[in-house]
Protein backbone atom coordinates (compact mmCIF):
# COMPACT_ATOMS: atom_id res chain seq x y z
CA UNK A 1 0.00 0.00 0.00
CA UNK A 2 2.84 2.34 0.87
CA UNK A 3 4.52 1.75 -2.51
CA UNK A 4 1.25 2.34 -4.35
CA UNK A 5 0.80 5.61 -2.46
CA UNK A 6 4.34 6.64 -3.42
CA UNK A 7 3.78 5.93 -7.13
CA UNK A 8 0.56 7.96 -7.09
CA UNK A 9 2.23 10.94 -5.39
CA UNK A 10 5.35 10.73 -7.58
CA UNK A 11 3.13 10.59 -10.67
CA UNK A 12 1.21 13.68 -9.57
CA UNK A 13 4.45 15.54 -8.90
CA UNK A 14 5.69 14.76 -12.40
CA UNK A 15 2.40 15.85 -14.01
CA UNK A 16 2.43 19.17 -12.12
CA UNK A 17 6.11 19.52 -13.05
CA UNK A 18 5.07 19.92 -16.70
CA UNK A 19 3.23 23.17 -15.92
CA UNK A 20 4.64 26.65 -16.52
CA UNK A 21 5.04 28.85 -13.45
CA UNK A 22 2.00 31.01 -14.21
CA UNK A 23 -0.35 28.02 -14.53
CA UNK A 24 1.02 26.38 -11.37
CA UNK A 25 0.58 29.58 -9.37
CA UNK A 26 -2.94 30.08 -10.75
CA UNK A 27 -3.98 26.59 -9.62
CA UNK A 28 -2.23 27.20 -6.31
CA UNK A 29 -4.26 30.38 -5.78
CA UNK A 30 -7.49 28.42 -6.34
CA UNK A 31 -6.38 25.80 -3.81
CA UNK A 32 -5.46 28.52 -1.31
CA UNK A 33 -8.82 30.24 -1.72
CA UNK A 34 -10.56 26.91 -1.18
CA UNK A 35 -8.55 26.35 2.02
CA UNK A 36 -9.63 29.80 3.19
CA UNK A 37 -13.33 29.59 2.30
CA UNK A 38 -13.95 26.05 3.55
CA UNK A 39 -13.62 25.40 7.33
CA UNK A 40 -10.30 23.54 7.05
CA UNK A 41 -7.67 22.83 9.69
CA UNK A 42 -5.26 25.03 7.69
CA UNK A 43 -7.62 28.00 8.00
CA UNK A 44 -8.17 27.36 11.72
CA UNK A 45 -4.44 27.17 12.51
CA UNK A 46 -3.69 30.23 10.37
CA UNK A 47 -6.32 32.26 12.24
CA UNK A 48 -4.94 31.18 15.62
CA UNK A 49 -1.34 31.95 14.66
CA UNK A 50 -2.18 35.39 13.27
CA UNK A 51 -4.25 36.28 16.34
CA UNK A 52 -1.34 35.36 18.64
CA UNK A 53 1.61 36.55 16.57
CA UNK A 54 0.20 39.73 15.02
CA UNK A 55 -2.21 41.05 17.70
CA UNK A 56 -1.84 44.61 16.38
CA UNK A 57 -3.92 43.70 13.32
CA UNK A 58 -7.64 44.41 13.39
CA UNK A 59 -10.11 41.58 12.80
CA UNK A 60 -10.56 42.72 9.19
CA UNK A 61 -6.80 42.94 8.63
CA UNK A 62 -6.33 39.44 10.05
CA UNK A 63 -9.07 38.16 7.75
CA UNK A 64 -7.31 39.64 4.72
CA UNK A 65 -3.93 38.34 5.93
CA UNK A 66 -5.32 34.81 6.43
CA UNK A 67 -6.72 34.77 2.90
CA UNK A 68 -3.49 36.14 1.40
CA UNK A 69 -1.39 33.68 3.40
CA UNK A 70 -3.35 30.60 2.34
CA UNK A 71 -3.27 31.77 -1.29
CA UNK A 72 0.53 32.09 -1.03
CA UNK A 73 0.73 28.65 0.60
CA UNK A 74 -1.31 27.18 -2.25
CA UNK A 75 1.16 28.65 -4.70
CA UNK A 76 4.08 27.20 -2.77
CA UNK A 77 2.44 23.75 -2.89
CA UNK A 78 2.20 23.91 -6.68
CA UNK A 79 5.69 25.39 -7.12
CA UNK A 80 7.50 22.60 -5.26
CA UNK A 81 6.97 20.04 -8.08
CA UNK A 82 8.43 22.58 -10.52
CA UNK A 83 11.53 22.98 -8.35
CA UNK A 84 11.90 19.19 -8.19
CA UNK A 85 11.04 18.28 -11.79
CA UNK A 86 12.21 21.21 -13.93
CA UNK A 87 15.81 21.33 -15.24
CA UNK A 88 18.01 23.13 -12.74
CA UNK A 89 18.82 26.08 -14.98
CA UNK A 90 15.13 26.67 -15.70
CA UNK A 91 14.55 26.91 -11.94
CA UNK A 92 17.51 29.26 -11.44
CA UNK A 93 16.23 31.50 -14.24
CA UNK A 94 13.24 32.28 -12.00
CA UNK A 95 15.53 34.35 -9.77
CA UNK A 96 15.06 37.86 -11.14
CA UNK A 97 16.44 39.93 -8.26
CA UNK A 98 18.90 39.47 -5.41
CA UNK A 99 19.65 41.41 -2.25
CA UNK A 100 22.47 40.95 0.22
CA UNK A 101 24.58 38.35 -1.61
CA UNK A 102 27.66 40.37 -0.68
CA UNK A 103 27.03 39.34 2.94
CA UNK A 104 27.75 35.72 1.99
CA UNK A 105 31.05 36.60 0.31
CA UNK A 106 31.95 38.65 3.37
CA UNK A 107 31.03 35.84 5.78
CA UNK A 108 33.06 33.23 3.88
CA UNK A 109 36.05 35.41 3.04
CA UNK A 110 38.13 34.18 5.97
CA UNK A 111 37.64 30.51 5.13
CA UNK A 112 35.02 29.97 7.81
CA UNK A 113 31.90 27.94 7.16
CA UNK A 114 28.48 29.53 6.89
CA UNK A 115 25.17 28.47 8.44
CA UNK A 116 22.38 29.69 6.19
CA UNK A 117 19.00 29.80 7.92
CA UNK A 118 16.00 29.48 5.60
CA UNK A 119 12.64 29.75 7.40
CA UNK A 120 9.37 28.59 5.80
CA UNK A 121 8.98 31.88 3.99
CA UNK A 122 8.40 32.33 0.26
CA UNK A 123 9.82 29.44 -1.78
CA UNK A 124 12.49 27.78 0.38
CA UNK A 125 13.06 25.01 -2.18
CA UNK A 126 14.26 27.56 -4.73
CA UNK A 127 16.45 29.23 -2.12
CA UNK A 128 18.17 25.90 -1.43
CA UNK A 129 18.67 25.23 -5.14
CA UNK A 130 20.05 28.72 -5.71
CA UNK A 131 22.72 28.49 -3.03
CA UNK A 132 23.68 24.90 -3.79
CA UNK A 133 24.43 26.08 -7.35
CA UNK A 134 27.06 28.46 -5.95
CA UNK A 135 28.61 26.81 -2.89
CA UNK A 136 29.59 23.47 -1.43
CA UNK A 137 26.46 22.94 0.59
CA UNK A 138 24.82 20.47 2.92
CA UNK A 139 21.20 20.63 4.01
CA UNK A 140 19.65 19.11 7.11
CA UNK A 141 16.43 17.18 6.58
CA UNK A 142 13.99 14.97 8.46
CA UNK A 143 13.10 11.67 6.74
CA UNK A 144 9.56 11.67 5.31
CA UNK A 145 6.93 9.37 6.76
CA UNK A 146 6.91 7.44 3.49
CA UNK A 147 10.30 5.61 3.22
CA UNK A 148 10.01 5.21 -0.57
CA UNK A 149 9.81 8.98 -0.94
CA UNK A 150 13.16 9.61 0.75
CA UNK A 151 15.33 8.48 -2.18
CA UNK A 152 13.33 10.64 -4.58
CA UNK A 153 13.64 13.68 -2.29
CA UNK A 154 17.40 13.23 -1.91
CA UNK A 155 17.80 12.86 -5.68
CA UNK A 156 15.90 16.01 -6.66
CA UNK A 157 17.27 18.19 -3.88
CA UNK A 158 20.85 17.06 -4.52
CA UNK A 159 20.93 17.66 -8.29
CA UNK A 160 23.69 20.27 -7.97
CA UNK A 161 25.78 18.27 -5.54
CA UNK A 162 24.13 19.55 -2.39
CA UNK A 163 24.53 16.90 0.29
CA UNK A 164 21.45 16.02 2.33
CA UNK A 165 22.14 14.84 5.85
CA UNK A 166 19.66 13.38 8.31
CA UNK A 167 18.98 15.16 11.56
CA UNK A 168 20.61 12.41 13.64
CA UNK A 169 23.96 12.23 15.43
CA UNK A 170 25.86 11.02 12.36
CA UNK A 171 24.24 13.69 10.18
CA UNK A 172 25.06 16.47 12.60
CA UNK A 173 28.70 15.33 12.75
CA UNK A 174 28.82 15.50 8.95
CA UNK A 175 27.28 18.98 9.01
CA UNK A 176 29.95 20.16 11.46
CA UNK A 177 32.70 18.68 9.27
CA UNK A 178 31.44 20.54 6.20
CA UNK A 179 31.36 23.80 8.14
CA UNK A 180 34.94 23.27 9.34
CA UNK A 181 35.93 22.77 5.69
CA UNK A 182 34.49 26.20 4.85
CA UNK A 183 31.23 24.95 3.35
CA UNK A 184 27.63 26.06 3.77
CA UNK A 185 25.00 24.34 5.91
CA UNK A 186 21.34 25.05 5.14
CA UNK A 187 18.89 24.73 8.04
CA UNK A 188 15.15 25.33 8.34
CA UNK A 189 15.17 27.01 11.77
CA UNK A 190 11.45 27.38 12.49
CA UNK A 191 10.46 23.74 12.91
CA UNK A 192 9.43 22.31 16.27
CA UNK A 193 12.52 20.28 17.24
CA UNK A 194 12.45 16.65 18.28
CA UNK A 195 14.59 15.13 20.99
CA UNK A 196 16.56 16.99 23.64
CA UNK A 197 18.24 19.68 21.52
CA UNK A 198 15.85 22.49 22.34
CA UNK A 199 15.04 25.39 24.62
CA UNK A 200 11.94 27.49 25.22
CA UNK A 201 12.28 30.94 23.67
CA UNK A 202 9.82 33.66 22.61
CA UNK A 203 8.51 33.60 19.05
CA UNK A 204 6.26 36.59 18.41
CA UNK A 205 5.82 36.91 22.16
CA UNK A 206 4.95 33.28 22.96
CA UNK A 207 7.45 30.88 24.56
CA UNK A 208 7.84 27.87 22.26
CA UNK A 209 10.23 24.96 21.87
CA UNK A 210 13.12 26.07 19.61
CA UNK A 211 16.10 24.16 18.24
CA UNK A 212 19.51 24.69 19.85
CA UNK A 213 21.32 23.04 16.93
CA UNK A 214 22.42 26.32 15.37
CA UNK A 215 24.07 27.66 18.52
CA UNK A 216 25.84 24.32 19.10
CA UNK A 217 27.19 24.27 15.54
CA UNK A 218 28.47 27.84 15.90
CA UNK A 219 30.23 26.93 19.16
CA UNK A 220 31.78 23.78 17.65
CA UNK A 221 32.87 25.22 14.29
CA UNK A 222 33.01 29.03 14.75
CA UNK A 223 30.92 29.29 11.57
CA UNK A 224 29.21 32.54 10.63
CA UNK A 225 25.44 32.66 10.24
CA UNK A 226 23.02 34.52 7.94
CA UNK A 227 19.33 34.20 7.12
CA UNK A 228 17.70 34.03 3.69
CA UNK A 229 14.41 33.64 1.82
CA UNK A 230 13.10 33.59 -1.77
CA UNK A 231 10.34 36.19 -2.05
CA UNK A 232 7.61 35.46 -4.59
CA UNK A 233 7.16 38.36 -7.02
CA UNK A 234 3.63 39.21 -8.25
CA UNK A 235 2.06 37.97 -11.50
CA UNK A 236 4.43 35.00 -12.01
CA UNK A 237 7.37 37.36 -12.54
CA UNK A 238 9.70 35.08 -10.60
CA UNK A 239 11.49 35.45 -7.26
CA UNK A 240 13.85 37.68 -5.33
CA UNK A 241 16.58 36.08 -3.20
CA UNK A 242 17.15 38.05 0.01
CA UNK A 243 20.03 37.54 2.46
CA UNK A 244 20.12 39.33 5.82
CA UNK A 245 22.28 39.48 8.90
CA UNK A 246 20.96 37.72 11.99
CA UNK A 247 20.64 39.24 15.44
CA UNK A 248 23.68 39.07 17.67
CA UNK A 249 23.89 36.19 20.11
CA UNK A 250 23.02 33.09 18.04
CA UNK A 251 26.22 31.44 19.25
CA UNK A 252 25.65 32.29 22.92
CA UNK A 253 26.37 29.42 25.30
CA UNK A 254 23.13 30.24 27.11
CA UNK A 255 20.57 28.21 25.15
CA UNK A 256 17.68 30.59 25.85
CA UNK A 257 19.69 33.65 24.79
CA UNK A 258 20.82 31.91 21.58
CA UNK A 259 17.37 30.64 20.58
CA UNK A 260 15.80 34.00 21.42
CA UNK A 261 18.24 35.70 19.03
CA UNK A 262 17.43 33.17 16.32
CA UNK A 263 13.67 33.60 16.71
CA UNK A 264 14.07 37.39 16.56
CA UNK A 265 15.97 36.99 13.30
CA UNK A 266 13.16 34.86 11.85
CA UNK A 267 10.55 37.37 13.02
CA UNK A 268 12.27 40.24 11.20
CA UNK A 269 12.19 38.30 7.93
CA UNK A 270 8.56 37.24 8.41
CA UNK A 271 7.52 40.86 8.98
CA UNK A 272 9.09 41.80 5.63
CA UNK A 273 6.54 39.64 3.76
CA UNK A 274 4.13 38.24 6.40
CA UNK A 275 1.62 36.94 3.84
CA UNK A 276 4.28 34.57 2.46
CA UNK A 277 4.99 32.87 5.80
CA UNK A 278 3.64 29.35 6.40
CA UNK A 279 1.13 30.40 9.08
CA UNK A 280 -0.82 27.13 8.81
CA UNK A 281 2.07 25.29 10.52
CA UNK A 282 1.53 24.58 14.23
CA UNK A 283 4.71 26.34 15.30
CA UNK A 284 3.31 27.22 18.75
CA UNK A 285 2.15 23.77 19.84
CA UNK A 286 5.14 22.91 22.08
CA UNK A 287 5.10 25.27 25.04
CA UNK A 288 6.59 25.13 28.56
CA UNK A 289 5.03 22.50 30.85
CA UNK A 290 1.75 23.63 32.35
CA UNK A 291 0.88 26.01 29.51
CA UNK A 292 -2.17 25.36 27.28
CA UNK A 293 -1.76 24.21 23.70
CA UNK A 294 -3.14 27.15 21.65
CA UNK A 295 -4.56 24.76 19.05
CA UNK A 296 -6.17 22.52 21.69
CA UNK A 297 -6.88 24.80 24.69
CA UNK A 298 -8.28 21.81 26.60
CA UNK A 299 -4.83 20.20 26.56
CA UNK A 300 -1.94 21.23 28.80
CA UNK A 301 1.63 20.89 27.57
Amino acid sequence: MSKLKYFVIAGLLRVVGWLPLGSAQRIGRWIGLLLWKVPTKAREVTDINLRICLPELSAQERERMAQASLVQTGQTMLEVPLMWEWPVQKCLDLVKETEGLELIDEAMAGGKGLILLAPHLGNWELAGLFFSSRYKMAALYSPPNMPEFEDYMIKVRGRLGSELVRGDRRGLARLAAILREGGVAGILPDQSPRGKGNAFAPFFGMEVKTMTLVSKLIQRTEANVLITYAERLPDAQGFRIVVKRTDDGLGDKDAVAATTAMNRSIERCVLDIPEQYQWEYKRLRHRPPGQPNPYRPDRIC
